[in-house]
């Protein structure tokens, strides 16, 4: 009768062959494989007619355009009245792509389905490594991985990352893995497990692509980073800080009471930002994010949402907001990319049902006021609202000062220095320099020159005020010669 049955090969060793995937073999006399390139397949029965998908391997686009194909041929030869036999190396599935899909596909069609078992290369893969998987073992398929920026998994849980079939294979999964972990992160490659040929090797992470031992059998297990590596964990931490026995400050807090610390926090990073400090830029976009991922906690536990509402959130705006990244839309330079932002920003609030809004609404009146200035220029810049060229700009400028000096009272004089200063925003956006990091620049070497005009009195044995203007401006010159 018309029927499917998938049949597990074990890893490689022909004694690991389970009692009933024998007993299948022997009574066959037809089996399709997906691939010859299995050690067991030495030891079919002789009788057995051995058919395989190998040659798409060989045509196929993609390894997904390949298992397309043998998933759609397994389903027409299972529909044959003697029914089809489909093999594949260790579980059917575990590690497979092609079982799963076969299977469910099978299933909504009415085929008869039977499942033969086969020990995974899991197990011996285990037992050569030393380890038990649980409680946290991650697992990653390396064609997955070598396509990704980032690995998908905690750093700190080991991982096991299979089919790291060929050298090429193995160095895309290293550039993965480099992005998270050091060049000198200890690894093992694990080639052939529960085969005769089994071996294990120890190696930095920089050098699995040199091993000479790769081939259709070989795994990465990576051993993890040090605790609290990973954004999992932290949240653990949080969590925990707000739990019945966590920190009674903590516990306290809400969304309110937390907003200058928010505030503070993200000009400490600013500032870490604007001092080119990486240590320090580490360690306040931590103080940042303690402060989202505590809000996030205060949230979940009020019911509003979840921290995976917030990544699910920022994940769907980023990849609809990029669709000439993520899509198939091509655009020609920064300024086309901002232009379709707007109108996808504006498509989205009309499917929302927002009441419609001007295109500067969404630019947070409690933003420092350069920025706020320039967020404001750059929103209308985009839509044509400009100068046509850096010349206007300048005018505009002159003509500020000008009336500056014709300011009869101090309302006109404060309303001819703000568009002073919005004109001297224009300059800066359009010399493409963040004017609220010049002034706050600016504002850091003011702070740094007067302190060596304060030391300078110092050490003179003078108070600051019995200095001469011309006596400080000497200081301050020698503290500009001192910056170099």
């Amino acid at each position: 009768m018309a029927s499917i049955t998938l049949l597990g090969l074990g890893p490689g060793n022909p004694s690991q062959l389970t009692r009933a995937a024998w007993d299948v073999l022997a009574s066959a006399g037809e089996i399709w494989l997906r691939t010859r390139q299995h050690p067991t397949v030495a030891a079919f029965p002789p009788h057995l007619q051995v058919h395989s998908f190998d040659e798409l391997y060989a045509s196929g686009e993609s390894f997904e355009a390949v298992y397309a194909a043998i998933v759609q041929k397994v389903l027409e030869l299972g529909r044959r009245p003697e029914g089809v036999i489909y093999a594949v190396p260790g579980h059917p599935f575990v590690a497979e792509a092609t079982g799963p899909e076969i299977a469910r596909l099978a299933r909504d069609e009415g085929l008869a389905l039977r499942v033969v078992e086969g020990l995974s290369f899991l197990e011996p893969t285990c037992s050569a490594l030393g380890i038990d998987p649980f409680p946290s073992l991650s697992l990653a398929d390396a064609l997955t991985l070598s396509g990704a920026h980032v690995p998908p998994f905690p750093p700190d849980a080991p991982a096991l990352v299979a089919q790291i079939y060929s050298r090429l294979v193995a160095a895309e999964v290293k550039m993965t893995l480099l992005a998270v972990y050091p060049d000198e992160h200890p690894v093992r490659l694990v080639h052939a497990a529960g085969t005769a040929e089994e071996l294990v090797e120890d190696l930095p992470l920089y050098a699995i692509d040199r091993s000479r031992h790769i081939g259709l059998l070989t795994s990465l297990y990576i051993p993890p980073l040090a605790e609290g590596t990973s954004f999992e964990a932290f949240q653990e931490v949080i969590a925990h800080l707000r739990a019945p026995d966590g920190c009674p400050w903590d516990r306290e807090q809400t969304h309110l009471s937390l907003r200058n610390h928010l505030i503070e926090e993200a000009y400490e990073a600013l500032a870490a930002l604007d001092a080119e400090d990486p240590d320090k830029m580490a360690e306040e976009f931590g103080d940042l994010l303690l402060q989202i991922v505590l809000h996030a906690q205060i949230a979940s536990e009020a019911g509003e949402f979840g921290m995976a509402d917030v990544l699910k959130g920022i994940h769907d705006k980023i990849i609809r907001r990029h669709p000439h990244v993520f899509g198939e839309v091509k655009v020609d330079g920064v300024s086309k990319v901002l232009l379709n932002w707007e109108r996808l920003k504006e498509k989205e609030r009309q499917d929302n049902g927002e009441a419609e809004k001007g295109l500067l609404d969404g630019v947070p009146l409690a933003l420092p006021a350069l920025l706020q200035a320039q967020e404001y220029q750059e929103r209308a810049a985009r839509v044509g609202f400009d100068w046509a060229e850096i010349d206007g700009v300048l005018d505009k400028i002159r003509e500020e000062i000008d009336e500056i000096r014709m300011a009869e009272n101090p309302q006109q004089l404060a309303a001819e220095l703000g568009d002073l200063f919005f004109a001297l925003v224009n300059l800066a956006r359009w010399k493409k320099v963040d004017a609220e990091s010049a002034l706050r620049g600016t504002n850091l070497r003011f702070k740094q020159r007067f302190g060596y005009v304060e030391r300078g009195a110092r050490a003179q044995g003078r108070p600051l005020a019995d200095l001469t203007l011309d006596e400080m401006e000497a200081l301050w010159q020698e503290s500009k010669q001192a910056d170099g």
